[in-house]
């Protein structure tokens, strides 16, 4: 791959990303947060894939880049508005994407494969579709997970993370089972999952 060619667009991708006036702290720093989400699944997406291809790890680290700027309450609060909100906003993500590769020299077909994984298309036949998958729940489970469960009740969070394990891969599930988590958030895992002490 091309490297140079590579750090430019991921430079680009990160200052956009950096825009997000939402913020996060992890370990006393703090990051805008589509930022910090990009470069942890990128991350996720080196160790679940140590030999990715140029477009995976484009594709990870523009995967919900400038996500910030379609809010989801601008949408009806309910499961309707949640999918049309989810639909819109991938397709704004791939478009938002496409138009910093073909800054950073990328081809058309080069971007078409980008948008792809993005959009998560033929994530059954494609490989890198599902790396993308597993890493997005990873950095929800390691990063939102707790908070997450702080702010729904049990029942809710124990839906969403069947859900979300229905999603992943056998090497998501075993990365997933390797993390660390409270005493609670371990416990509402065991709970979807159907495990037993």
């Amino acid at each position: 791959m091309a490297q140079n060619r590579l750090l430019n667009a991921f430079e680009l991708f990160d200052a956009y990303n950096k825009k997000d006036p939402n913020k996060i702290t992890w370990e006393g720093v703090l990051y805008p947060a589509e930022y910090f989400y990009a470069i942890k699944l990128y991350d996720w997406v080196q160790k679940l894939q140590p030999e990715a291809g140029e477009a995976l790890l484009l594709a990870s680290r523009c995967q919900h880049i400038g996500r910030w700027e379609v809010p989801r309450d601008t949408y009806p609060q309910n499961k309707a508005g949640y999918l049309n909100w989810r639909s819109n906003l991938g397709r704004y993500h791939a478009q938002k994407a496409a138009q910093l590769l073909f800054e950073a020299g990328y081809s058309e077909t080069e971007i078409e494969e980008v948008k792809t994984i993005v959009l998560k298309q033929q994530i059954k036949t494609d490989p890198r579709v599902q790396t993308i998958e597993d890493a997005l729940c990873l950095v929800f489970l390691e990063f939102q997970y707790e908070e997450f469960i702080g702010k729904h009740e049990d029942a809710k969070v124990v839906r969403i993370l069947q859900k979300t394990w229905a999603k992943m891969s056998e090497a998501g599930h075993h990365a997933a089972l390797g993390l660390k988590y409270s005493d609670k958030g371990f416990s509402l895992i065991k709970e979807a999952l159907g495990l037993t002490e």
